[in-house]
């Protein structure tokens, strides 16, 4: 008499599925990080080495006609430092990231260094990697 089962359980693991959805979520993330921009605000910055993240920042863009912008608003000169504290806020922890257009002039940019340095600010130079 045959007492095995007809039905045999098969004990391999495929692992396809699981390849699938990996693969899925690795195209997700590498075409949505393309996306991030930290400012709207279209400058040339020069070019440098290194590379650095601040999440807790604010973006102070200078175009190459001197026009201020911070976190893509337009900021007159007389209102700037003004503007800069009210985003830092009382904390000061964060960090001013200063993304200034390689052909803007050198006084436009020093204006915004000696703003972050009277504060007490933290203060950052964007450039454009190699």
């Amino acid at each position: 008499m045959n007492l095995r089962g007809r039905n045999k359980v098969n004990p391999n693991f495929n692992m396809s599925s699981m390849t699938d959805i990996v693969f899925l979520l690795l195209i997700f993330f590498m075409l949505t990080s393309t996306l991030v921009t930290v400012s709207a605000i279209d400058v040339l910055l020069p070019k440098a080495g290194g590379k650095t993240e601040n999440n807790n920042s604010v973006a102070v863009s200078i175009t190459d006609k001197s026009e201020f912008y911070i976190d893509k608003t337009f900021v007159s000169d007389k209102d700037l430092e003004l503007e800069i504290l009210n985003k830092v806020g009382a904390d000061k922890k964060k960090t001013i990231v200063i993304r200034g257009d390689q052909n803007v002039p050198y006084k436009s940019v020093m204006k915004v260094i000696d703003i972050a340095n009277k504060n007490k600010l933290k203060m950052i130079l964007a450039v454009k990697g190699k």
